[in-house]
Formats: C-alpha cells, structure tokens, sequence
C-alpha cells in the first residue's frame, strides 16, 4: 500500500497532467501550482524541492536562450534559411527532410535543447519566408532531436547519467546505439515525409519568389554577427570537450551568454526579454511534481515491481526495461526515471552475476527515445512548443501526441528488434 504523503504526490500530478493535457489553463501557471501544493502538503520541505530542480538544464536553456537573443538581432538566421530553401530549390518537403537531418546531427554533436533553440529561430524564418505552417518543421525537429541525441554520451541527459554511472566512454555510444539510431532516423524521416507531403505545396511563383531573395540582404549587424558566431563556435566547442574539462553544460552555455554580453555590447534589459520565461518556470514546476513522486517512491515501486516480474528471464528484462522507460520517459521524464534505473540494473548485475552492458542501451533507447511521446517527455519538446506559442503557432499536446506517439511506438519496436538481433539472438 502505498504511504498517504505517496498518494497525495501521486494525484497532484496526475490532476495537473489532466489539466495540461486539455490546455484550458497555461501548463505553467498548473506546474507552479503543482509544485506549490507539493510543499503546502509537506511532501518534501522547500529545501529538498530545490534540490529536485535540475539547474544544469536551467542554466542551460538560459545560457542559450541569450546567445540566440543577441545572435537573432544581426539577421543570420534569415540568412541561413533563404540560404537552405535556395539550395534545395524552395521545395518545402526538401527544407524539411535537411532540418531533419542536420538537428539529428547536431543533436547528437550537442545537446539537444541548444540544438533545437538554434533551428527554431531558422525554422520561424524560412516558414515565413515561403508563408507556409511551421509547425511540421518543427515537430519534425522535436524528433529528429532526440533521436540523434540518443546516438552519443553527450547528445541526452538520460546517456550523460549513464556514461556517468558505469564508465561507458563515447566511442562505447556510438558503435553500440548508432546503427539502431541511423535506421530509425530513416524510417521517422520518411514517414514525415509522406505525412506531410500534401501539405507542404507551394506555387512555382512562391518557390520563384526565394530563389530571386539575395540571402545577404538579411544581414543587419555584420560586426556583431562576427562575435556572436565566434562565441557560438567557442561555446559548442565547449559542449564537445566539457567533460574532459570536468564543465557542466550549463556552465559552459552561462559563460558564451555572458561572454558574448561582454563582447556584444548589447543592452542586457532588451535582451533578457526575449528569454522564454514561461519555458523556465514551466521546468521549475515539473521538476518539483515529478520529484514528489520521486521522494515518495512511487517511481522506484514501479521500476522495482518490473524487476521483480521478470524472474531471471534476460529477454523479458530487456523488454521490460525498454519498454517501460519509454513510456515512463514519455509521461514522467526521462531523467528521474533513469536516476531511479541506474541502481537497480547495478544491482541485478551484482545479485545475478550477469553481465548486464546490453540493459544499458536498452534503458538508453528507451528513455532517449520515449521522450518524443509527449510534448512534456523532453526538454527539447518543451522548448521547442514554449517557443512556438510564442510566435503565434502554437502546438496543440494531443495534436502533437497524435503524430508522435505512434512514431515514438515505431521506433521503439526497431529498437526492440536491433536489441535482440544484437544482444540476446
């Protein structure tokens, strides 16, 4: 039975996630909500509350939400996407088919909350450009996101916690989970494709229309697009090699902000109001929902509870371990979930004397990937429809759910596949 404190955390936030689900109230003045609640009923004190906010991802999203501020005022965004549509010939399904491809690259690169903070800003100023919806090249870069960033230690949070945890390096990543990722960057790519191809129609005169755009027209602040690209090659830069430097993410994203505030000689007011606020506090509730089920123990029930129901079987642990991370990952979060795993998978090695190196990439397929369920399984999805609302598109949760959700199961099942094939034949 569960403790009466486990129940109250329990149906806080399954009635917030009712409420953000059916968008009647702004999901962030409800993750606030929640989150308030969370500490009048005493399920945790304030202190241990903050502690359940991740600030690395905070300051992250801070960080680059700054740079891409100040980087959108000299215009290279509009340069970069006339350049893009002009280079495939003003073919909207063609634009959308190479940001698909370059946010999985750069997911898996970066992290892909940066990533996708950048092809936002691009996406917005080509859709303008050629007067079309945004919003499949953006649903397209929410997934496209995660994937990719399931291909490397550095791309997710989830593979970070991972690599962290057991000593499995970023060579380790790559040959383990890059076959797996590529194939289903293909199928989810093709199948976008064809969703969205009826859509996606313009006139000869409307792709006329960019070919005869001069790209260079759009550059406002040449000087200080020159700085910001210069702090943006020093800060990604820094993601590649922050470990190594023993850096947070998040350090590194604060110190290109304020570096390029320096440099920039920007008004720092101005700037700061282009940061997405919602999208912060929005993070800051969620964090101290889901870290009241945390506390409580429900997720450890439930990851013990699959443990347990696999009794020794190796086929059915991998399967369970995928499959429920995915979905755990899709409603709850991937990073709380992995934290509760990391544990148990441990000490199933330790118990069982098996070696248990394959659940690592199965709990990494699960969660990286499971996080494109749901508008709320990831940072990117947040950012990304924070973002949207913003600029008068916005992305409704079960409309993106309608398109994603079986996606997510699809990719999943390769997942499945590639795991057996690879681990367990």
């Amino acid at each position: 039975m569960l403790a009466q404190q486990a129940w109250i955390a329990l149906v806080l936030f399954l009635i917030a996630y009712a409420i953000i689900i059916s968008e009647k109230i702004h999901r962030t003045k409800i993750a606030l909500m929640g989150a308030i609640l969370v500490l009048l009923f005493k399920i945790m004190s304030q202190e241990e509350a903050i502690k359940m906010i991740d600030f690395n991802t905070i300051g992250l999203l801070v960080g680059m939400m700054i740079i891409v501020a100040i980087t959108s005022q000299t215009g290279l965004f509009q340069y970069m996407a006339v350049k893009a549509a002009k280079i495939v010939g003003g073919d909207p399904l063609k634009i959308l088919v190479v940001f698909f491809g370059l946010t999985a690259v750069c997911s898996a690169l970066l992290d892909n909350v940066t990533t996708v903070l950048l092809f936002t800003s691009v996406t917005f100023a080509i859709s303008d450009l050629l007067q079309i919806n945004p919003i499949p090249y953006l649903i397209a870069e929410i997934l496209a996101s995660n994937i990719g960033g399931t291909a490397t230690l550095i791309g997710d949070p989830p593979n970070i916690m991972i690599g962290s945890a057991t000593g499995l390096g970023f060579n380790d990543f790559i040959v383990n989970l890059f076959v797996p990722i590529l194939i289903i960057s293909i199928v989810t790519c093709l199948v976008l494709f064809l969703l969205y191809r009826k859509q996606m129609k313009i006139s000869p005169q409307q792709k006329q229309r960019i070919m005869t755009l001069e790209e260079a027209s759009f550059l406002m602040d040449i000087p200080l697009m020159k700085k910001c690209v210069a702090i943006l090659c020093l800060t990604i830069t820094g993601f590649i090699v922050h470990q190594a430097l023993h850096l947070d993410s998040a350090t590194v994203a604060m110190a290109g902000a304020v570096i390029l505030l320096l440099v920039g000689r920007v008004d720092p007011e101005e700037v700061f109001k282009k940061i997405e606020w919602n999208t912060i506090f929005f993070f800051i509730g969620l964090f101290i929902l889901v870290g009241g089920l945390e506390i409580t123990g429900i997720i450890s029930m439930v990851a013990h509870w699959a443990m347990n129901a696999t009794q020794g079987n190796t086929i059915l642990m991998h399967v369970l371990v995928l499959w429920l991370s995915a979905i755990g990952s899709a409603f709850v979060g991937s990073i709380p979930f992995v934290a509760t795993m990391i544990p148990l998978i441990k000490s199933m090695g330790e118990i069982g004397k098996i070696d248990v190196t394959s659940l690592w990439w199965t709990l990494s397929l699960g969660a990286c990937l499971g996080g494109n369920g749901t508008l709320i399984g990831a940072s990117a999805n947040v950012v990304v429809s924070s973002l949207a609302a913003t600029h008068g598109h916005p992305i409704s949760f079960i409309g993106y759910m309608k398109i994603a959700f079986p996606l997510m199961i699809v990719s999943i099942l390769i997942a499945n596949i590639y795991i057996y094939l690879a681990y367990l034949l």
